[in-house]
């Protein structure tokens, strides 16, 4: 205990402050803090002091740490400090890490930390930032360990949303007590005066005295004084480091200038490796250097002490000799069979004349490396394919230049590279990116030009042949030519390939979609998805084909297999880290839920991923359900919250593009609400495109005495294209508006009913209850009322129960007698039956991946449901939830 109470003299207060957050770790209770100060402050000994507290109370402790070597490899610190293997791309990787931490609090409390978060990639930040939006529901410590400098716009984000707890300097009692611990006596003046040198740095203070003792500078004498012989100091930190590694052998000093190369952390095995040494011939100088402070236990391996004795060791050798020494490293570690992480950190410190091996290296390695370090691999390949000894795998090596410039979203770079790389050959990889990016940018009708020239190669595979067609089917596609894309989708399938024909199959899928043929598009769904099952290659299409396939049979009116389907997608997304396939699934399934009346689970999945890491027509029909539901529900502060992103603060249009259902009927009920019916109205213009807008449209038309005739025969046109229910619903709507015919409109309302659709059923009702009251029906009005304002109520939408109430005043009707109910908020009551379901799987000790195992849903999902539960019931932690439970359910017997 005598090195961890040395280092932290002076810091009592920052201590009790982490020891507080251990308590509250027993208790069930989670916490988030960035521990923050200048190098050698003492930051790492006083997080290290509270995780041998929290070991000591038997939690769970995981540290990893940033590394310069390091950062262009995503999540390596946290995958160190968690065990975790590295999966096919980094958002895979990004939720297996999420899993393991919840599988971890599931066992008992966890403290995990990342030190030098400063170094740590954007993805390592970007997951430490979601679990620290996790620990109010998760028994986790999570403890970030950081330099003000460099500054980055992710830390800053994480400095604003996590509470700080930084490290002042040591005052000037500190230092004296700090000194004569280290010096084995009461300091004199003189050794006080100098202690004071160090600036209240700790490292530089331990340094420094440990320096002057090596150097027989301090006495102490009887009275326990330590008196300065010696006044002959390192007038620096890096200088006082570079004293204690100077008493260190020559041997020695070799072993740890190689170490350093490999970074703060390092397994001994690749020192060895890089070395050509055996482990054991590396023990005697390992033993030395952890005997004079240097090494320290790390957790891959060995660790320097701090992070500036390595630095102070690898600016030893000279910097033009480094990237050498680096590329001969990454040979060794390469020849061992090390893994692409270690291999790359390496290569990305050589020299940028690679050597020849690197080129082979890449072509065997290069699809990994693409897809768990995209950035990583652009440095490094661009680097390769200019060397002139690239030769014939230079088309192979641009190749996976461009798909990795592509993940990283750089279109026109990833475009131009693999224009490059079509000198070298047709390669179907290069023309697949080539037309993503074509697509991206709107630019579909050149990709048809290349694919052209493509087919008309000599020498092409079947299997080659397929895939372009399917290449030239999407431009078709894109650019609006169905009959064309469904064409050479179809030549597409003459050959087995299964990439070709699942793709193709997914071609014709869409186009069935587009022409109105859901009927049609069902089994080839069921095709597309037995011929891409068990492909690894087609995974990201199976997913699309199922979002699809949910989404048809929404169209199809068969809600609940739609809504089941939609939930299986979205887990299975989640489950596999393909955030833009999540963030579809969720979107399908939010427009699914608001359609079905589940308004309660829809606002659940809409802010479940940031906009950020949405396409922005998945942004805007996400804010749009939210808005739309908030706006029914007499929530406008609600509702504008989420308009504002997409349509600004005040009277914006709807932004340019395709028309986004949710948001334009979003946008339209909240220009009515404030009394502006025209601009209602013309926010619905539409719907040509987007049949949910034609009913509005009818309806504010007929208030403003406007022509409404073409918007008639349009729904009834599209009864004619595809006869289900709600299409149905929709056209006896609007005819019955236009001819103000109050029973077709009880029509309209039993369609709806058939097809599911609650919020159309309940406008259809209202209007009926409306005509009928002004004819003089008195008693079908109140009838078509309470059946309105029942359903009304189903939903929460007590803006529209409200209206129709009041405008029934007008005719002198009123509903008859009922009990009122109003929706709970706050307490148990308010909890909606997912959010009871989640609480008894709470109580069982279930963690969220568990309990999102058990009800088929993302993480993610179960994550709110019990953040919504601890806001609700107005209480900090999993184990509040439970007491709450047990006295809930204790108190209704």
């Amino acid at each position: 205990m005598r090195a961890v109470t040395l280092r932290l003299a002076g810091r009592e207060r920052e201590l009790g402050r982490l020891l507080a957050l251990v308590d509250d770790l027993s208790r069930g209770r989670g916490s988030a803090l960035l521990v923050e100060g200048e190098p050698g402050i003492g930051k790492t000994a006083l997080v290290r002091a509270a995780c041998d507290a929290a070991a000591a109370r038997g939690f769970r402790v995981c540290r990893g740490a940033g590394d310069e070597l390091g950062r262009s490899l995503p999540l390596l610190p946290l995958l160190d400090a968690l065990a975790v293997a590295r999966a096919e791309s980094a958002a895979v990787t990004a939720e297996r890490l999420l899993a393991r931490v919840d599988d971890l609090c599931a066992i008992g409390p966890v403290v995990l930390v990342l030190d030098d978060v400063q170094w740590a990639d954007e993805a390592s930040v970007a997951v430490w930032r979601r679990l620290a939006g996790l620990v109010p529901q998760l028994p986790l410590l999570l403890i970030g360990v950081l330099r003000p400098l460099p500054r980055r716009d992710d830390l800053a984000v994480l400095r604003k949303d996590v509470p700080r707890l930084p490290l002042p300097r040591l005052a000037p009692p500190a230092v004296v007590e700090l000194t004569g611990r280290l010096a084995g006596g009461t300091p004199d003046e003189a050794l006080a005066r100098l202690a004071e040198d160090a600036g209240g740095n700790p490292l530089y203070l331990v340094e420094l005295v440990e320096a002057l003792l090596r150097g027989a500078a301090i006495e102490v004498d009887a009275t326990g004084t330590a008196r300065l012989v010696d006044a002959g100091v390192p007038p620096s930190l890096s200088a006082a480091i570079a004293d204690r590694i100077g008493f260190l052998g020559a041997d020695v000093r070799r072993v740890l200038v190689a170490a350093a190369l490999l970074g703060v952390d390092f397994p001994v095995a690749d020192l060895a490796a890089v070395l050509g040494m055996r482990v054991v011939e590396l023990l005697p100088a390992l033993q030395e250097a952890t005997v004079a402070g240097v090494l320290v236990d790390g957790t891959a391996g060995l660790s320097f002490r701090h992070p500036l004795v390595r630095t102070a060791l690898y600016d030893e050798v000279p910097e033009a000799a480094r990237g050498a020494w680096h590329a001969e490293a990454a040979r060794a570690l390469a020849d061992t069979g090390a893994g692409v992480d270690r291999v790359t950190r390496q290569l990305l410190a050589a020299d940028d004349r690679m050597p020849d091996w690197v080129a082979d290296w890449l072509v065997a390695h290069g699809a990994v490396l693409v897809a768990h370090a995209p950035e990583a691999a652009v440095d490094l390949f661009g680097r390769v394919v200019v060397a002139p000894n690239a030769g014939p795998r230079r088309g192979v090596l641009l190749a996976h230049l461009a798909e990795a410039r592509f993940r990283l979203g750089d279109h026109h770079g990833a475009e131009a590279v693999a224009l490059a790389g079509l000198e070298h050959g047709t390669l179907v990889d290069l023309h697949w990116t080539l037309a993503q990016c074509r697509s991206i940018t709107g630019r579909s009708a050149e990709t048809l030009v290349e694919v052209e020239r493509a087919l008309a190669a000599p020498g092409l595979t079947a299997s080659d042949r397929a895939r372009l067609l399917v290449v030239a089917a999407r431009a078709h596609w894109d650019v609006g030519e169905l009959d064309a894309a469904e064409r050479l989708a179809r030549a597409a399938l003459v050959d087995a390939d299964p990439w070709a024909t699942s793709w193709a199959l997914h071609v014709r899928t869409i186009v069935a979609m587009a022409r109105g043929r859901m009927a049609e598009a069902l089994p080839l769904f069921d095709r597309a998805l037995a011929v891409a099952m068990g492909e690894p290659a087609t995974s990201d299409l199976r997913l699309l084909l199922q979002i699809n396939q949910a989404v048809t049979l929404g169209e199809l009116d068969r809600g609940p297999e739609a809504i089941a389907s939609a939930q299986v997608v979205r887990h299975a997304a989640d489950q596999v880290g393909n955030l833009v396939r999540l963030a579809q699934a969720q979107s399908a399934l939010g427009q699914l839920l608001l359609d079905a009346g589940r308004w309660d689970e829809a606002l659940v999945d809409v802010d479940l991923l940031a906009d950020d890491l949405k396409h922005p027509m998945v942004s805007r029909c996400d804010h749009g359900v939210a808005a739309l539901i908030h706006l029914h529900r007499g929530d406008a502060a609600g509702a504008r919250a989420h308009l504002r992103p997409v349509v600004g603060d005040g009277t914006a249009p709807l932004p340019e593009g395709h028309v986004v259902g949710p948001l334009a009927l979003a946008v339209s009920l909240e220009l009515e609400q404030a009394g502006r019916v025209r601009e209602a109205w013309s926010a619905l213009t539409g719907w040509r495109s987007v049949e949910d807008l034609l009913p509005d449209f009818v309806r504010l038309a007929a208030e403003l005495g406007e022509d409404a005739s073409a918007a008639v025969a349009h729904a009834e046109a599209l009864v004619a294209e595809l006869d289900v229910p709600h299409r149905r619903g929709s056209a006896a709507y609007c005819r019955a508006l236009v001819s103000a015919d109050p029973v077709g409109l009880l029509h309209a309302a039993e369609e709806y009913r058939v097809a599911g659709r609650p919020l159309f059923r309940a406008k259809a009702l209202s209007a009926a209850a409306e005509l009928f009251a002004a004819a003089g029906d008195r008693s079908s009005a109140r009838a078509a009322l309470s059946h309105a304002v029942e359903v009304h109520a189903g939903l929460g939408a007590d803006w529209d129960a409200t209206r129709l109430l009041a405008r029934l005043r007008e005719h002198g009707i009123r509903r008859g007698p009922h009990a009122k109910h109003r929706r709970a908020t706050h307490g148990w009551e308010s909890l909606t039956p997912t959010e009871l379901k989640v609480t008894e799987l709470v109580v069982s000790g279930l963690s969220n991946r568990q309990i999102g195992e058990r009800l088929f849903l993302s993480g993610r999902t179960v994550a709110t449901h019990v953040s919504h539960v601890l806001a609700k019931l107005g209480v900090r932690s999993r184990t509040d939830i439970a007491r709450e439970a047990v006295r809930h359910l204790g108190a209704s017997g």
